[in-house]
């Protein structure tokens, strides 16, 4: 989605050093990806916790977030989908990202309902609400619900630029809220 296919992270004294995917270098990524020598590659990593940790809580997510204490994250944009599988997994980050001391900017309900490119009608497809009310629960922010959008998607595993190309769908103004709300926190860490 951000067009990093084929790059590496280096090592360096305190560990991996992610990749920048902006000329400013304010955006940086990780991914398992950067370390695999073909896409393809499955990833085959043992661990002693692996087998009884709840998703988002095992060492790969606590050696993310020590890797990334040195450059002075935002914070952590949590998303979710509407069903309560999904809400409960989200909620144990939620708890995660506090045992860890890395403040959440916010909960994201992503495929929350499809709009029908035909007659604009939003259907819930799973269910709905679920991540307003994590978040409410939680005492943090809820950041907006992103609907299903085949363009999206599409222009995403395509790397292009859904917001230049498709202004009139209906995730656009979700998004773009969204990261509003996301920016607004932005420059009160910035150096």
């Amino acid at each position: 989605m951000l067009r990093a296919q084929g790059r590496a992270v280096h090592q360096c004294d305190g560990g991996w050093v992610p990749v920048y995917v902006d000329q400013e270098q304010s955006i940086c990524l990780m991914s398992v990806g950067f370390l695999l020598e073909n896409p393809d590659e499955a990833v085959v990593w043992r661990g002693p916790k692996k087998n009884d940790t709840p998703p988002g809580t095992s060492d790969e997510h606590m050696a993310t977030v020590d890797a990334l204490r040195p450059y002075g994250p935002l914070g952590a944009l949590v998303v979710t989908t509407p069903q309560a599988v999904s809400v409960g997994d989200v909620r144990r980050e939620l708890t995660f990202c506090r045992k860890t001391g890395l403040r959440v900017l916010g909960v994201v309900e992503n495929m929350s309902g499809f709009v029908c490119p035909h007659c604009a009608e939003c259907t819930s497809i799973f269910s709905r609400g679920g991540g307003e009310e994590l978040a409410s629960h939680a005492g943090v922010p809820f950041l907006g619900s992103v609907p299903l959008d085949p363009e999206l998607t599409k222009s995403l595993e395509e790397g292009r630029d859904f917001i230049r190309e498709f202004p009139e769908s209906p995730a656009f103004p979700a998004l773009l809220s969204i990261a509003q709300k996301v920016l607004t926190e932005a420059p009160a860490r910035v150096p």
